[in-house]
């Protein structure tokens, strides 16, 4: 990536030769020229909220910059981007959207996340250590920003305005204004769910900022539901868990299953924790912020249940599946049983007979199907 400050290389995680995408696109570079070109202040603190692999702060780290992220790949991509760049442990503080944030901030660069809840959380918790004299500039791609994200600027932090799109990327330009009366922060979200859903019927559900569905239980979850295993017991897996509901589920119908929640996003494992608490589950649970299966001991699992998420950030991929498929055929026991649903259209049979040997449909509807592969 070229930037006035050098030309760091940049690369995401996992690192895979396979996988075309950049670990930056053109409204990082633009952020980065633009504060060089205003000569923006850096001596005082700056933060990096939604550095989506470290870009960011990587090429400001002279700057001794703090990055904010929901995504455990995303801090881990920044470990080794900075440690590639020959940038000192600790010289970029790391700090997750679920840790307090500082309590000033003379710099805030924000790169524009996909969810726009998301957003507003964390405008709200930054809020408070923002000043007259802080610097705010947002930025993404042309399609990433709405009237809605310029509208939440406005109402959390002051005016704002947009520059020219270069390269179909645009910046947000915003002047804090203190004495603005911001809005209450909404988030952790609680909602009821529905009846005819099995063991979760009627029960809570809490979701931080940015999960998926963070208001209403979403279709494919709601079929997946209708159609898991019956109780067996053992260790069962909640594999990319979002707000837990499908682990939880699981624990209910068998008070004997140990269940481990993992999700790569920390506001996801958040939500799940808080789901399974404020239902006053039975039996065991664990919950692991992480790269899928990563550091599961092999043959140590019963079942793994899944949803996988199919677009990382703007770009559609199946890397993320492949991964969770690859390591839930690791983890499994022989017998051990993997469960997926996804859409019609997304061929996950192909992948599975390829790594398990088999695959069954469950069920089916017009835009879903749950799969099963047995580990031998």
């Amino acid at each position: 990536m070229t930037t006035p400050w050098g030309e760091p290389a940049l690369a995401r995680f996992p690192e895979d030769p396979r996988d075309r995408l950049r670990a930056w696109d053109a409204s990082d570079e633009y952020l980065l020229r633009h504060i060089a070109d205003r000569q923006v202040p850096l001596s005082g603190t700056v933060v990096a909220v939604g550095d989506r692999w470290g870009a960011l702060v990587t090429a400001l780290a002279a700057h001794r910059p703090t990055q904010i992220t929901d995504s455990w790949l995303g801090q881990e991509a920044t470990r080794a981007n900075l440690a590639r760049n020959g940038v000192e442990p600790g010289t970029v503080r790391l700090l997750t959207t679920q840790d307090p944030p500082p309590g000033r901030i003379d710099v805030l660069l924000v790169r524009v996340p996909k969810s726009l809840a998301l957003l507003e959380d964390q405008l709200l918790r930054l809020a408070p250590a923002v000043h007259e004299g802080t610097v705010v500039v947002g930025t993404g791609m042309v399609k990433e920003i709405h009237t809605s994200t310029l509208g939440l600027f406005e109402r959390i932090l002051g005016p704002t305005r947009t520059s020219l799109a270069e390269r179909k990327a645009r910046l947000i330009l915003c002047t804090p204004d203190p004495a603005l009366r911001r809005p209450a922060n909404p988030w952790p979200y609680r909602y009821t769910l529905p009846d005819g859903i099995g063991p979760v019927s009627g029960r809570t559900v809490v979701n931080h900022a940015g999960v998926f569905c963070a208001d209403r239980l979403d279709i494919g979850t709601r079929f997946f539901l209708g159609h898991l295993p019956a109780p067996g017991g053992g260790r069962v897996v909640d594999l990319g868990c979002g707000n837990g509901v499908v682990g939880t589920a699981t624990a209910l119908a068998d008070p004997r299953a140990e269940v481990l929640f993992v999700d790569e996003s920390f506001q996801a494992v958040a939500s799940a924790e808080a789901t399974y608490r404020e239902n006053d589950v039975p039996g065991h649970a664990e919950f692991r912020v992480g790269d899928g299966l990563t550091g599961v001991p092999d043959g140590s699992v019963d079942l793994v249940l899944n949803n996988p998420p199919f677009h990382s950030h703007q770009a559609t991929t199946d890397a993320t599946a492949r991964r969770m498929f690859a390591g839930a055929r690791r983890t499994l026991r022989p017998g051990g049983e993997l469960w997926v649903i996804g859409n019609r259209h997304l061929g996950y049979h192909v992948t599975l007979r390829r790594l398990f040997g088999n695959s069954e449909v469950v069920a089916s509807d017009p835009k879903f199907v749950v799969l099963r592969a047995v580990r031998r």
